[in-house]
């Protein structure tokens, strides 16, 4: 049960946080945990092939991203590659049947485009509380078939149909086709950051969560297990306290963990690449397609490297439900806009002054982004499947990239930012 309001705990407390509806919204960090696994390069094969081997859950798509998954080359598809990925609150399976909740929820969702070219990740979040249209889905386990909605809560699409739902429910939103998934846990957010010994982030003004039990004071703050796994899960705690204010600030933990993760040695030491890629297919359920060690090593041959500055981080574009306060629907525009740069794999870039409402540039906050030990300028060159340095390529903003319309808020993973307290 949550914290009551007004009682003090000591500064990132440590120790396991209680269970409870709403850990997925930790788990926007598989994107990052998913980048571990797809720029290692020289060890991404014997990793994926390892835990591959013991993992036995899988689910499938729909007939026609199956089909794609099994014929097409991931780092070959044209228009590029889509995969999507999502926190549910259940830490077992697709559904819940411990909590007292009715199914499970895609708290969490994020689409990763990685462009044909290899020059460009976006990660696009979409809001767990957006109003959308739900196609026809059939729970897998239940055999239960929910009629189509013209306007249902995102986050209901998982316990509908699964994975293949919320995979529906993306295409039908973005025109794009999306033949690989993967479905996480929260686990892997607190074995991964403890595999890094601590994610380092910046906090401008003070966080105090009550609710999660996180009070992290103006400045740089180291953060791993239950403490990163707190500060990925704080609304209350930054920003205007909504859930767009959270992916912003979630947005800030991420680009500081893959610029840690490409900048000080990490995916040049066997031991730490094989517990971040473990943290993050142990505790993942993946679709048949990207279940294969054929397509994660294809996965990191396209991101071999890129570097931090070609990685975006964007929130889908929203506005207030005029019909409730408490849910967002598509702004249609600018949704538009993105959705057809994504459909023609268009290179674009962010306006630097929209990092969304619970983020802000470092620079000026009066506080570092990071640590002095963890402030990376380059990143490294990558490896060959040998192991062997592989030729240094080292992929910056092109100024043909066309910006995003300003209303769409992000960041790329190389910018400097501060999480800010509410």
């Amino acid at each position: 049960m949550p914290d009551a309001p007004g009682r003090t705990r000591p500064l990132a407390r440590h120790g396991r946080l209680p269970r409870r509806r709403g850990w997925a919204t930790l788990l926007t960090v598989v994107a990052a945990a998913a980048a571990v696994v797809l720029v290692s390069g020289a060890s991404v094969a014997t990793i994926a092939g390892a835990q591959l081997a013991t993992s036995t859950r899988t689910v499938p798509l729909s007939t026609d991203d199956q089909s794609t998954a099994k014929t097409a080359d991931v780092s070959a598809i044209k228009g590029g590659a889509n995969i999507l990925l999502i926190g549910s609150d259940t830490r077992v399976g697709q559904f819940d049947s411990d909590e007292d909740v009715e199914g499970a929820r895609n708290d969490v969702t994020m689409l990763v485009h990685v462009s044909e070219d290899h020059k460009q990740l976006t990660a696009v979040s979409f809001p767990r509380d957006l109003m959308v249209p739900i196609p026809a889905c059939t729970n897998p386990e239940t055999g239960t078939t929910y009629p189509a909605e013209a306007s249902a809560q995102f986050n209901t699409a998982l316990g509908n149909g699964g994975v293949s739902c919320v995979v529906d429910t993306v295409e039908n939103l973005t025109g794009l086709t999306v033949p690989y998934a993967g479905l996480i846990t929260f686990d892997g957010v607190i074995e991964m950051s403890n595999a890094l010994g601590g994610v380092d982030v910046c906090v401008a003004s003070p966080i105090d969560d009550t609710y999660t039990g996180l009070h992290l004071s103006a400045g740089a703050h180291s953060l791993q297990g239950s403490d990163a796994l707190a500060y990925l899960r704080s609304r209350h705690g930054v920003g205007d306290g909504s859930d767009l204010a959270r992916i912003s600030s979630q947005q800030v933990f991420l680009s500081a963990l893959l610029r840690q993760v490409t900048s000080n040695g990490t995916l040049s030491n066997p031991i730490t690449l094989y517990k971040l890629a473990g943290a993050a297919l142990s505790n993942m359920t993946l679709s048949d397609g990207l279940a294969q060690t054929k397509t994660l090593v294809g996965l990191a041959s396209t991101l071999r490297g890129m570097s931090t500055s070609s990685m975006l981080f964007v929130q889908y574009p929203v506005v207030d439900d005029p019909a409730d306060s408490a849910r967002v629907v598509v702004d249609e525009a600018n949704a538009h806009t993105l959705n057809v740069a994504l459909q023609t794999d268009e290179r674009t870039s962010l306006n630097d002054s929209t990092t969304g409402r619970a983020s802000r540039d470092s620079s000026g906050t009066g506080s570092p982004s990071t640590p002095a030990t963890a402030t990376p300028t380059a990143t490294p060159a990558p490896t060959s499947d040998t192991g062997s340095p592989a030729p240094e390529t080292t992929t910056t903003s092109s100024p043909s990239a066309t910006p995003l319309p300003s209303s769409i808020t992000g960041q790329s993973a190389a910018e400097q930012t501060c999480s800010v307290g509410n």
